[in-house]
């Protein structure tokens, strides 16, 4: 068995996760006697994360968010692309080389409840990582779990309880220490806090920074909640029917957002709306469409405020504007605040 030292930690100017157009596409069964169709959930997302930071992954259910989390995790292996962890591209790895991989990459699920095994007490819930994985003894496993307890603000004697006696946000708490319990150097958080009490996801997003700050964690933090967002990233990526519409440090996102998806997000959140023209509220007509059946140009075309004739045949990519990628045709129009077009007026309320 391996210890914990199994992939290199890289320093603070190499990326430490590196995804290049990651795709993911499922199967679906349609009966019989017709074909299976073909869903994409995620179609070309790159994006790097360098270690202490946090890249956060922005967008409405159904965007390919999770599905995203779970290629990085290593849960599910992406369909096309590559994904480079610690030098080594886990898509191509197999083997001892994967589950090596695989102790470098930790996940922090949703919902403390159902994410802790109710019948294991909480030190076998964090020894059990280093019992499968590493060569140390019982005295070692007991000592690092309780270590590690200390660190996520918990007490010795939880150590011999039973998940149940625990509030949610002393779960979530657990649950990191455990994602913790293998040194890794990537942790996925999906929605770490949406399950919590508005004053307990402060505290656990604090902690988070501190642990980061503490071990050099980068972080991708899978949310749908831009004020939860806003505390804890330093990138944003924005995500619309599993493809990438915009991508930047945080701080220019939000204060002038380029992609009318992106000024729609914050438009919606209360007290975070950028300047300019995503001062307005927009208001998204329709509903998202099928990613079964997804528009043959721009995948916002079908909501969008600024669409025009080419939108709806061409589709954008990823190019640079204003430090940024954005994936629009109408972005200068849009980050100038260009008044809209007369077609879209009845999209718009001041």
């Amino acid at each position: 068995m391996s210890t914990l030292a199994t992939i290199p930690k890289t320093d603070a100017n190499t990326p430490v996760l590196i995804a290049k157009d990651l795709k993911q596409v499922y199967h679906i069964s349609r009966g019989m006697f017709r074909p299976a169709a073909q869903l994409q959930a995620v179609g070309g997302v790159s994006f790097q994360v360098q270690r202490g930071q946090t890249l956060a992954v922005v967008g409405e259910s159904g965007c390919g968010k999770s599905t995203l989390a779970r290629m990085v995790s290593l849960i599910e292996k992406p369909t096309e692309g590559s994904l480079m962890l610690g030098g080594v591209d886990a898509v191509q790895a197999s083997g001892e080389q994967m589950r090596a991989l695989r102790r470098t990459v930790q996940m922090v699920f949703q919902n403390p409840y159902g994410s802790l095994n109710p019948r294991q007490k909480i030190g076998q819930v964090l020894e059990t990582p280093l019992t499968i994985n590493t060569p140390f003894d019982a005295a070692e496993r007991a000592s690092r779990a309780r270590d590690m307890l200390a660190r996520v603000g918990l007490r010795p004697e939880h150590y011999s309880r039973y998940p149940h006696m625990f509030s949610g946000g002393q779960r979530q708490r657990i649950a990191i220490a455990r994602a913790l319990m293998l040194n890794p150097s990537v942790v996925v958080a999906d929605e770490p806090v949406s399950a919590l009490d508005v004053s307990i996801q402060a505290q656990v997003l604090n902690l988070l920074a501190d642990l980061q700050h503490e071990f050099g964690l980068a972080y991708l933090f899978i949310s749908h909640d831009l004020g939860v967002v806003r505390h804890i990233a330093h990138d944003v990526l924005v995500m619309y029917l599993g493809h990438a519409v915009e991508q930047g440090d945080k701080k220019s996102v939000f204060a002038k957002p380029l992609h009318p998806y992106t000024q729609a997000l914050l438009a919606s959140t209360p007290g975070i709306a950028g300047q300019g023209v995503a001062r307005q509220r927009i208001v998204l007509k329709g509903e998202l469409p099928s990613p079964l059946n997804p528009p043959k140009g721009c995948v916002f075309s079908t909501r969008c405020p600024y669409v025009t004739e080419r939108c709806r045949v061409e589709r954008p990519v990823l190019r640079p504007l204003d430090g940024r990628l954005v994936a629009c045709h109408e972005a200068e129009r849009v980050a100038d605040g260009v008044a809209l077009p007369a077609t879209a007026a009845a999209a718009v309320t001041a």
